[in-house]
């Protein structure tokens, strides 16, 4: 049976391929976002079709997001700050675009009869993990990034919500995403760098960190799937491969398919900036219980990401 769903973030790398995805599967959609970092070239197939509205605003707007929800039976929430890297340079972004961001649209939600939200958390919750691979039970540690933390926060103020109004919620605790529209990232960064100069490329850290990724369609697939089969109140959800790299495994992939042999240059040591998690790789065995499983591999996410990169430039000039 065809929905509405609202999609914040709509313009964004993740919620421009869902909102594709849910129209594809003869949905309607409510489409919200500022254009802070989203961008309008995402939302063109979307923008030719009927079912698709865009609400082009702040979720910061609280009584303008009320209007905007009218209607829609379920929210995915994927707007936010995902500025890890530099969130000691602005702290209060990712408390007004992550946690206030939240508690808005949960209010939103209350006031329009909305009972059930997906949220897009983060693996970096979890901080520097003493439990590897990490589940979702596992020790909840000190908070190591404000992104983190600021996420953090919007997962207690969903599940508060979920046992005070009756909602019902679907957390997903991401990996880094790879794929199509992808303009964030080590991928994003070490293309334009050599693009700019093939012959050197300067790396945050020692190149050793190891990391998960998941390819974004893959990515999708886990949300929809957990929107339609979980039953609990407040269901958690890890999302990942099987496995992780190198930092340095990436960049060989890389500059492999773009036919380089740049010089090296590490910053050093263990991590490339405060909050950096030199080891990330998630247990998804909740996820797969419900039949989900990754198509494509972390090796097979990044050379996609390049592929886009190469026959998108356009994205490089956009996000600056």
């Amino acid at each position: 049976m065809a929905s509405t769903f609202v999609v914040t973030g709509c313009a964004g790398f993740i919620g421009s391929n869902l909102v594709d995805r849910l129209l594809g599967d003869g949905h309607a959609v409510i489409g919200v976002d500022n254009f802070s970092t989203g961008q309008r070239r995402f939302l063109e197939g979307a923008l030719a079709n009927r079912n698709f509205r865009l609400i082009e605003m702040d979720i910061l707007d609280l009584d303008l997001l009320k209007t905007a929800f009218q209607g829609a039976d379920a929210v995915f929430h994927l707007a936010a700050n995902a500025d890890v890297r530099f969130g000691t340079e602005h702290p209060r972004k990712d408390l007004e675009q992550n946690t206030i961001a939240t508690y808005n649209v949960l209010e939103a939600m209350r006031a329009n009869g909305i009972r059930k939200i997906a949220f897009s958390s983060t693996g970096s919750v979890y901080g520097e993990a003493p439990v590897i691979p990490t589940p979702e039970d596992g020790p909840f540690p000190i908070q190591t990034s404000l992104y983190g933390a600021s996420k953090a926060a919007g997962e207690g103020l969903i599940s508060a919500y979920c046992e005070g109004f009756g909602f019902q919620a679907c957390i997903f605790r991401f990996v880094s995403i790879l794929g199509e529209r992808y303009t964030h990232g080590h991928v994003f960064d070490f293309y334009e760098k050599l693009n700019k100069d093939p012959t050197r490329l300067p790396v945050l850290g020692n190149g050793k960190q190891r990391k998960s990724y998941l390819y974004v369609q893959d990515c999708i697939d886990a949300i929809l799937l957990a929107m339609e089969k979980a039953e609990a109140k407040v269901n958690i959800f890890n999302l990942g491969v099987d496995g992780y790299c190198e930092v340095n495994d990436s960049i060989g992939w890389i500059c492999e398919t773009l036919g380089l042999s740049p010089n090296l240059e590490y910053s050093g040591g263990d991590r490339g900036w405060i909050g950096d998690n030199p080891f990330i790789f998630l247990d998804t065995k909740r996820i797969q219980s419900l039949g989900w499983k990754p198509k494509y591999s972390i090796r097979d996410g990044v050379l996609r990401t390049v592929e886009y990169l190469r026959t998108n430039e356009w994205v490089f000039n956009a996000r600056t």
